[in-house]
């Protein structure tokens, strides 16, 4: 799943993707659990790889 910066690829519409994000984020909580994030860290290679060329 893409980061939430990158949905008005699949959201043209600004407003609609906000509307989105507003409610997907509504009443949410972040855990944090003092671990390192798999998926952060490998988007991030992920992203470095592609800069790379």
């Amino acid at each position: 799943m893409p980061a939430p910066d990158e949905w008005t690829k699949t959201f043209t519409d600004p407003r609609l993707c906000a509307a989105i994000v507003d409610r997907l984020t509504f009443n949410g909580a972040i855990i944090q659990t003092g671990t390192e994030s798999y998926r952060l860290a490998h988007t991030k290679a992920l992203a470095e790889q592609a800069a790379a060329g």
